[in-house]
């Protein structure tokens, strides 16, 4: 759990002058090795398989869910108080329905899967009150970890604050074959991340200041699954951890209290060539990322975030982050694991080959397209306005329509704060980031990418959308998004 004083310190480092600098140690200590075995252990969702009859059933329902130290919490969820279940699919056919027992229209968004816009649950897809929607998914894209979430118009950061999302993983049998872990619950582990400002009360306010408004809803402590406090169990040998950042607007910057490596295997868009060994991770919100971590020695493990580059005296897109990192370290843990020597070990090695699809090069006949994500004050106090290309979100506008087939290659901007930047319906590639290499996270297939400055991304368009059910593009800051940072496009 993060705590309320320490983050309010963060504003202490304007304390930092010229000529002079302190170094505070203020990193958030994670738990001792003996405290770890007093805590509760970490529970998944519900694993829901539907390549056995081809089906599955969500549910949107309210609910109360038991926050830490605070008592039960009103929240919403898909068949359960709180989140929703793992959804695993292949190749094929699948029908499923979304039944919503809820108060209001909710919508469930397939992030990451590549289907036509009229399956993609964005808001022109709105599911009424007591409605149930059905819908046709035919699979046809390779392994990666997906997600589901509410992305209902104006309304996507409360629902999916309170709890409409959930994990969706592609699978095609071949993991033993490579060499990866793949035992739900035990040596796969599906890991939602997020961080929620509770209240005394035992309520879970969404309750937006300028702040909020202007960075995103951030939290005072950091759930995974629904949980603050526990810790993971694994066994004695190579775990698979299935990182989604479903926060609302916080960046997390992952690594290892121990300095252990690890090996990112595949990310939004699913598996690498090989993996690749990383002393530390970034993932913004809507981002997944796949990583392997060796147990074999039987210590256990905390994963720390450092701050989110968007909070603090740095958070117009983090100019002074990398001074301040340095002088006022505000990490705080995230997720501890121990090893349990009673779960089986099935892998004690590393893979070599995952069989991803490499990177390819930039197509010199694509059409180029410019984005420019804005964010400012608007006239007369009326708070922050945001849009892009200058204009808000219009639901009634389509901004443009490229052609079924085609590639195209966009340059995404930002003068103010980082933005994690997402495409419906797609797949894509990022090319450079301020001109540079992409940092190594970024060289798999993707459908989110974090622009700090600028960063050029290669799109293929496999799937058709008509202007009726156009594929959004937006900020996955949710408040940002909501607040009009966003646009819509038609392939045809």
């Amino acid at each position: 759990m993060l705590n309320r004083r320490q983050l309010l310190l963060g504003g202490a480092a304007a304390l930092v002058a010229a000529g002079g600098a302190y170094r505070y140690g203020l990193r958030h200590s994670g738990p001792g090795d003996e405290e770890l075995g007093t805590l509760p252990r970490l529970r998944f969702p519900p694993l829901l398989d539907a390549r056995a009859n081809g089906t599955f059933e969500l549910t949107a329902m309210p609910g109360t869910h038991q926050m830490p130290g605070i008592g039960a919490a009103a929240t919403a969820g898909f068949n359960q108080a709180y989140l929703g279940p793992v959804i695993r699919l292949g190749a094929g056919h699948f029908r499923g329905s979304v039944r919503n027992t809820l108060g209001e229209d909710i919508t469930v968004h397939w992030h990451g899967l590549l289907i036509p816009g009229d399956q993609d649950g964005g808001p022109h897809q709105p599911v009424p009150p007591g409605a149930t929607w059905n819908v046709d998914l035919e699979i046809s894209q390779p392994p990666a970890t997906l997600w589901y979430h509410s992305h209902s118009h104006r309304r996507t950061g409360i629902q999916v604050y309170h709890g409409l999302a959930g994990m969706l993983q592609i699978v095609d049998g071949l993991d033993d074959e490579r060499g990866v872990p793949n035992s739900h619950g035990i040596d796969d582990l599906p890991l939602v991340i997020q961080d929620r400002r509770l209240a005394a009360d035992g309520t879970m306010p969404y309750e937006l200041g300028m702040m909020d408004l202007m960075h995103g809803m951030t939290g005072d402590t950091i759930l995974v699954n629904g949980q603050a406090g526990s810790v993971v169990a694994v066994p004695k040998g190579i775990v698979r951890l299935r990182l989604l950042n479903g926060s609302n607007a916080r960046i997390y910057d992952l690594e290892a209290d121990d300095n252990r490596p690890l090996h990112l295997i595949a990310t939004d868009g699913g598996l690498l060539p090989a993996p690749v060994e990383l002393s530390h991770l970034l993932l913004s919100p809507g981002e997944r990322a796949e990583v392997l971590v060796d147990f074999s020695d039987g210590r256990p493990m905390t994963l720390f975030s450092k701050q989110d580059p968007n909070q603090g005296p740095g958070g117009m897109m983090g100019r002074f982050r990398g001074v301040l990192d340095q002088v006022w370290d505000q990490s705080f843990p995230v997720l501890s694991a121990i090893v349990d020597e009673t779960l089986p070990v099935r892998f004690g090695r590393l893979p070599d080959n995952l069989g991803g699809t490499p990177a390819t090069s930039p197509s010199p006949n694509a059409r180029r397209r410019s984005f420019e994500l804005n964010m400012g004050m608007g006239m007369m106090g009326g708070g922050p306005s945001f849009g892009i290309n200058g204009k808000p979100f219009d639901l009634g506008r389509l901004d443009f329509t490229v052609p079924l087939g085609s590639t195209e290659i966009w340059s995404v901007s930002s003068d103010m704060l980082s933005h994690p930047f997402h495409i419906h319906g797609t797949r894509f590639q990022v090319l450079s980031e301020n001109g540079g290499r992409p940092r190594p996270e970024y060289r798999g297939w993707k459908d989110t990418v974090l622009v700090t400055g600028r960063c050029e991304i290669q799109v293929t368009f496999a799937r058709p959308a008509s202007p009726d059910a156009p594929y959004m593009y937006h900020c996955h800051v949710l408040e940002h998004e909501d607040a009009g940072m966003m646009g819509q496009f038609a392939v045809r």
